[in-house]
């Protein structure tokens, strides 16, 4: 019960602190053509930049879903290895403007959403590369435990060339 207060603390506080922000970083674009219905299912974390509601978290998904009110369910879930017991936290997401492209608003807690901007994805829908409303949240996902590393070493390239630090990118295990 308590890993669970946790994270429910640090998603709100990640909440606040991202506020009601749909923006999105310069020299980052949303993907066009994108199909929600090829990306719902689970995606594994290959790649993040640190913040404290991931902290020490391996083993981390994501699983998005299509609600019946055509929104999207959001389940995080990760296993600290702190404390030795998995973490997990429901959400939703939107789009923010048209649903062809790869720019939604999430939110973990009550009206607070923050962006989530998918900037690549594999044609066939196997692995992505995702920022928030600023430079400080990235995350490479993909549909396998393992990413093949030319795609790996493109999106890095890609997330170096838009202005984030690639260097302090956390590989998590899966």
């Amino acid at each position: 019960m308590l890993t669970y207060i946790k994270w429910g603390c640090s998603v709100i506080l990640l909440s606040l602190t991202i506020g009601c922000t749909t923006g999105k970083p310069n020299n980052v674009q949303p993907v066009t053509n994108f199909d929600i219905n090829r990306y719902l299912g689970q995606w594994y974390e290959i790649a993040r930049l640190d913040h404290s509601f991931e902290r020490d978290l391996d083993r981390v998904t994501a699983t998005y879903s299509l609600e019946a009110n055509d929104t999207i369910k959001v389940i995080n879930k990760g296993f600290n290895r702190s404390d030795q017991q998995w973490q997990q936290a429901q959400g939703k997401a939107k789009f923010v403007d048209q649903p062809n492209l790869g720019h939604l608003k999430v939110s973990f807690f009550g009206p607070f959403y923050g962006s989530y901007i998918i900037f690549a994805l594999e044609d066939d829908y196997s692995a992505a590369l995702v920022s928030s409303y600023n430079y400080d949240y990235l995350w490479i996902l993909s549909r396998s435990k393992k990413l093949d590393p030319v795609i790996l070493e493109r999106y890095l390239n890609r997330a170096k060339l838009a202005g984030f630090e690639i260097k302090k990118l956390i590989y998590p295990q899966q």
